[in-house]
């Protein structure tokens, strides 16, 4: 089950709140970009996420005014939590109580804090997927799918749901990492799906599964196929990763000109065996603290303020999608990429008798 977080760090923006005046908000400007105002949110959601016990953040990300298009408003959340049952428990119990969770946190049928969102992102965890058709919302919902057609392989994959309630499409995990405990390798295939984007009547999303955050070509492709919000369902953990966690995603954003979503999980899960992973540390029963910390990322390069690295929550963001064209008006990365250079370069390097363009200079 998830250990006590109460002793962890609880988050940057905590931290932030220790500088005042002037000196806070240039400090803000330069770790987050422009500041994006909080959203209303009611007393109710309030009410409910307190009894709850989750956080709940609200964002606006707007883009400037337009001669010949309306704004495109579009509601996104994205929820992190821990487990509930013991990692010992029995898995239907482990997924009833996650479905029951994210319940609780989202789908209230009066008091919901969800009202507007028409996109909803879950960390690496299976999601019940019914309440897509009954709220009018697309929902992102991490699975581990066994392929029953290709001799049982295990794909990890997001299934995206759309408004009417049916399967919009799949995306796999491109990449499969081998470090630290996450040697998913022994039980996980690499996809053979590509980067596919899905048309959703709220836009063009895609889902950049956990691992393939490292990996800026990993991006860079859902972007070329045209997203305009990159989802990164994750489950990862402090020691190895959290450095990593507030650039990537932003970078991201930042060089495709896109809005990208990265949800994280939370706590530490205790299991009853020791393990290792050849890695020369001793043996231990628990990955690590997940550290939450999910946030959104605008084309522009600001963010909006992360989640708790410690507590359950939902984060929205309100933004306005035209301002990935404007941002791609304006800094042109999209032009200036050289696509070209590069597909001559890769398909050189990719030959296995490749050897690097060295020249000496003695």
């Amino acid at each position: 089950m998830a250990g006590n977080s109460q002793s962890e760090f609880k988050g940057v923006e905590e931290a932030l709140k220790a500088i005042e005046g002037p000196e806070h908000e240039e400090v803000y400007r330069v770790l987050y970009g422009r500041k994006h105002p909080e959203i209303a949110i009611s007393d109710d959601a309030k009410k409910l996420a307190e009894s709850g016990n989750f956080e709940l953040k609200g964002y606006s990300v707007s883009a400037s005014p337009e001669q010949l298009r309306t704004p495109r408003i579009v509601r996104i959340a994205a929820i992190q939590n821990q487990i509930v049952q013991p990692t010992t428990a029995p898995v239907a119990e482990q997924r009833d109580a996650l479905h029951k969770r994210y319940a609780i946190c989202v789908l209230h049928p009066r008091k919901t804090p969800m009202d507007g969102i028409r996109r909803v992102c879950l960390q690496r965890t299976n999601d019940q997927i019914s309440y897509s058709k009954k709220y009018g919302i697309v929902i992102i919902s991490p699975i581990l799918e066994r392929d029953e057609e290709k001799d049982d392989v295990i794909w990890n994959t997001a299934v995206v749901i759309g408004t009417n309630g049916q399967v919009v499409g799949r995306s796999r995990k491109n990449h499969i990492p081998r470090v630290g405990d996450f040697n998913e390798s022994t039980y996980y295939m690499e996809s053979q799906l590509g980067h596919p984007v899905f048309e959703t009547e709220f836009g063009r999303i895609a889902i950049n599964i956990c691992y393939g955050r490292h990996h800026p070509m990993n991006w860079q492709m859902y972007a070329l196929n045209g997203a305009e919000i990159i989802f990164n369902p994750s489950a990862t953990v402090g020691a190895l990763s959290e450095p990593l966690w507030g650039i990537e995603a932003r970078n991201a954003a930042i060089a495709n000109h896109c809005f990208t979503v990265a949800v994280n999980r939370v706590g530490t899960e205790q299991f009853p065996h020791e393990f290792t992973s050849g890695n020369g540390k001793p043996a231990h029963k628990d990955f690590g603290h997940f550290y939450g910390s999910s946030y959104v990322a605008a084309p522009d390069g600001s963010r909006t303020p992360s989640l708790s690295r410690t507590q359950d929550g939902v984060l929205i963001a309100e933004v306005d999608l035209n301002l990935c064209r404007q941002t791609k008006d304006s800094w042109g990365f999209r032009m200036t990429n050289r696509l070209e250079l590069y597909a001559k370069s890769f398909t050189a390097a990719s030959d296995p008798e490749y050897r690097p363009d060295v020249r000496k200079a003695f």
